[in-house]
């Protein structure tokens, strides 16, 4: 935690010669290759709280700094005089707090997105009055003290559980570990979401346990839902799956090869009076896609909402022959006249590419198309203007002939 006293004793890390442009641009990292580097920045812990300047001499602002990732300093404040202590964070909370209000009348969403929030590498999902962090830098997990005692100002929360168990904190050499720091959890907690009720597994289940991002695509696609027979696929707890039964669906296919998800998604189904409607499977989904397709069983509304293809760059290029191959079999269940709906949440695929895969697998699948929206995530995980890695959420709807 940072003071007043401390302040006069923060380090300062400079800037190779011309490295500030972005910084001055809106960017709010710096890389380790843009770093002077001394021996005294050899010896600063990870996640040292330091200033940042030119080359020349000028203030950049203040930053958490660790030389051991690419991404060596995140920006915290162009204020390089900045006390980064409760105070801090509880102003960013409250203006994070303030937004979610105004745009959603529950207390469910995503209230920080990291550094499109303003604090990096950190998310925060609310759940009622359960809050669930992830961490990924080591600058935010030293200053956890502060950051939790300001969640506790500003919205006083039941329980609040650390789920800082991501590959990323590796790379920033912290441990992995998940922990209940405030409160209990036992079992699944109910999610709320556009009037409809759903069951997430805060500890054991995917990144936080539910995916706000894709709250308003899931209305979206059920509105093609009515009278259809509908496939979802990837249907982790039954988001798209129960909205498109609510919707008036005829009937819907679930595929997830996750047994644990298919139960909170059962769970969902029964909740809102839609299981006679719901067929749950249990199986990998390339393969059953392929099945399907033997079977010349096909559907209304395709779905398919996977996991990142791409986890990092060298994965691009089999990645993007995933979307195209999963484009072309998903396509090939589509009736004439029906609708599919393809998404990517691989940040390193960028809009275009993805688009490109899947024109390109609707090609394969011999589908004339016509593209209705394109989308990204919800509101709640706002993307930062100078930095197109946090718009990583992609989603394409299309009519086929």
């Amino acid at each position: 935690m940072s003071s007043a006293t401390d302040l006069k004793l923060r380090p300062t890390i400079r800037l190779k010669p011309k490295s500030q442009r972005r910084l001055l641009n809106g960017y709010p990292w710096v890389f380790s290759n843009e770093i002077e580097v001394t021996p005294g920045t050899k010896e600063l812990p990870a996640g040292t709280v330091v200033r940042i300047e030119a080359h020349d001499g000028q203030s950049l602002g203040t930053a958490i700094y660790n030389r051991l990732p690419l991404i060596s300093a995140r920006l915290l404040s162009n204020n390089a005089k900045a006390i980064i202590d409760e105070d801090f964070f509880a102003a960013i909370l409250s203006q994070a707090l303030s937004l979610r209000e105004k745009l959603f009348d529950r207390p469910y969403y995503r209230l920080i997105h990291a550094e499109a929030d303003g604090i990096p590498g950190t998310i925060i999902d609310r759940y009622g009055d359960t809050l669930v962090l992830q961490v990924n830098t080591a600058g935010i997990e030293n200053l956890l003290p502060a950051l939790l005692g300001a969640l506790d100002r500003v919205l006083a929360p039941t329980n609040v559980l650390l789920r800082n168990d991501t590959p990323s904190r590796l790379q920033e050499g912290l441990e992995c570990y998940d922990k209940v720091v405030k409160g209990q959890l036992s079992g699944p907690i109910k999610v709320i979401e556009h009037n409809a009720t759903f069951f997430a597994e805060l500890q054991d289940g995917q990144k936080t346990g539910w995916f706000f991002d894709q709250r308003d695509n899931r209305v979206l696609a059920a509105q093609f839902a009515r009278d259809a027979d509908v496939l979802d696929c990837y249907s982790f707890a039954g988001g798209f799956t129960v909205q498109a039964a609510l919707a008036g669906a005829k009937s819907v296919t679930t595929v997830d090869r996750s047994q644990s998800a298919l139960d909170l998604a059962t769970m969902a189904a029964t909740e809102n009076g839609v299981l006679d409607r719901c067929n749950f499977i249990k199986a990998e989904v390339f393969s059953q896609l392929a099945k399907f397709a033997q079977e010349q069983k096909t559907f209304d509304l395709v779905i398919v909402d996977p996991p990142a293809f791409v986890k990092n760059r060298k994965d691009l290029q089999q990645g993007a022959k995933g979307y195209r191959k999963l484009a072309r079999l998903a396509a090939q269940l589509v009736n004439p006249g029906g609708y599919l709906v393809i998404a990517s949440c691989s940040h390193h695929m960028d809009i275009e590419n993805f688009a490109e895969q899947v024109r390109k697998g609707l090609l394969d699948a011999t589908r004339q198309s016509r593209l209705l929206y394109t989308r990204g995530a919800g509101p709640d995980h706002p993307v930062h203007p100078f930095l197109p890695e946090s718009e990583y959420l992609k989603l394409q709807l299309y009519s086929l002939d």
